[in-house]
């Protein structure tokens, strides 16, 4: 019997762990899920004869090198920081590791031993980075395999709430890490490629610089540039390309009202605000405005980034109930950031019943036979429940798919890798059609690109 450890139990975990034990009997594997708290990883196993939960401190050297020197291969759930030492134990004890998180440097660092001991450690496996891989590369080898040249790449995804439990003004509630939502887009100017310039968008003009586009069947969406459109470049073998642009999903209209939150400094993160535990929602927002002896917060805020009172902006701003005197933060010494990521908790959590929804969207131009040419690529993932989400779908099936194919001999390669491999990819993405993750391709006239929208 193979035994699979999954380290971490959190809420993408649900179907990872749904699939292994499915699969458990006809695999012959045995699943141990480590975590800090075990709680939800006995409620996800239940009394299955082929799992078990452990309690582990992936701090903790000892029980962390016991927990991987037993296993044929590590699945890190772990937040993205705390993947090294996993990794470093997987080197020692030789054991594969498969992890949805990009790769970072540290991680990097140690592909020649991954090399040298003939493992696989498979990284950004998830939704995105993951997926968006995956399903990139299959349209961009299948042109280049007619002779094809591209052009023009486009790459969005979003994770939102479904249609059916949208129910606020800013059509958006945490389906993910909230914090990263807070931050996003913070540290360096977001670049990208437009008809071969090399562009820029510093962060206080982010949120106001945005991508319109449309998916069949669920409306209108915006997006805005990530930080570093070019990452995957070379990657992904488009040194030529004249445009190149991957950004952040969302519904119109919410990225100019989030663009308040960023020209005030309430998404900051580099300082603590002084007794920020006695503060008021209504002190912390007075706390970025001028002082008057005479003016309202609410007419200050308005005043400051020129907002009408009629403005759907300022219904937005109310909804959040951010100039309530009752409510307090509570939070000692409390960067901006996480004053806000408090105060949108409130309103943005997912309520009981709510259900959340992962879109994605490519826009490939290519020339073949001397002709411009154009395919767009969807793919949109509702969520059945607050367990098994659209997101633990999206990020835990394919690490999973990814898990087996690697201790069955299927992916062969070693080293620190992504997916961008048809050995990878390829039965992958045909898997995820059984469990309803399905891109539809069109053909459009080609359209280049519209400096326009951003």
């Amino acid at each position: 019997m193979r035994n699979i450890l999954i380290i971490g139990a959190g809420k993408s975990a649900s179907y990872l762990i749904k699939y292994f034990l499915d699969k458990s009997e006809s695999e012959d594997i045995h699943i141990t899920i480590g975590d800090i708290n075990i709680k939800n990883a006995r409620k996800l196993i239940g009394d299955h004869d082929h799992a078990n939960a452990i309690q582990l401190d992936v701090f903790d050297k000892e029980s962390r090198g016991n927990a991987i020197k037993v296993a044929d291969i590590v699945v890190s759930m772990l937040p993205a920081r705390f993947h090294i030492e996993v990794a470093k134990d997987c080197v020692t004890y030789s054991t594969h590791m498969v992890t949805a998180s990009y790769v970072s440097p540290e991680m990097q660092a140690l592909d020649s031993s991954v090399k040298n001991k003939g493992l696989v450690f498979m990284n950004e496996i998830g939704v995105d980075p993951g997926i968006d891989h995956m399903s990139a590369m299959h349209v961009i080898d299948g042109i280049r395999a007619k002779g094809g040249n591209l052009i023009l790449f486009e790459s969005f995804t979003g994770g939102l709430v479904a249609p059916e439990s949208d129910n606020n003004l800013w059509n958006y509630k945490f389906t993910w890490n909230p914090r990263n939502v807070v931050v996003a887009g913070q540290g360096s100017a977001a670049k990208f490629i437009q008809e071969g310039a090399y562009k820029y968008i510093p962060y206080n003009r982010l949120f106001r610089r945005t991508e319109f586009l449309d998916i069949e069947g669920y409306g209108r969406f915006e997006a805005y540039a990530n930080r570093d459109s070019l990452k995957y470049q070379n990657v992904y073998g488009l040194d030529e390309i004249k445009t190149l642009y991957r950004g952040t999903m969302r519904r119109v209209g919410f990225s100019r009202a989030w663009n308040m939150f960023v020209q005030l400094g309430m998404t900051d993160d580099s300082y603590s605000i002084d007794d920020s535990e006695n503060m008021s929602y209504r002190d912390f927002v007075n706390a970025f405005l001028p002082y008057s002896p005479t003016d309202s917060v609410e007419l200050k805020f308005r005043h400051a980034l020129k907002i009408d009172q009629d403005d759907i902006v300022w219904d937005k701003l109310l909804e959040l109930d951010v100039f309530n005197s009752k409510k307090m933060v509570e939070l000692v010494r409390a960067t901006p950031a996480e004053i806000l990521q408090k105060i949108l908790m409130d309103s943005w959590t997912l309520d009981e019943h709510d259900k959340d929804m992962i879109v994605m969207y490519h826009k490939f131009g290519y020339t073949l036979n001397g002709e411009n040419h154009q395919i767009e690529a969807t793919m949109v993932a509702i969520g059945e429940d607050q367990t098994y989400t659209a997101m633990s779908k999206t990020v835990g099936l394919p690490v999973a798919m990814a898990t087996l194919a690697i201790l069955n001999g299927k992916i062969k390669t070693p080293g620190v890798q992504i997916p961008i491999a048809k050995e990878v990819y390829e039965p992958i993405l045909k898997e995820l059609e059984e469990f309803g993750i399905v891109f539809k391709e069109k053909k459009v006239s080609y359209l280049g690109y519209n400096p326009l929208n951003i």
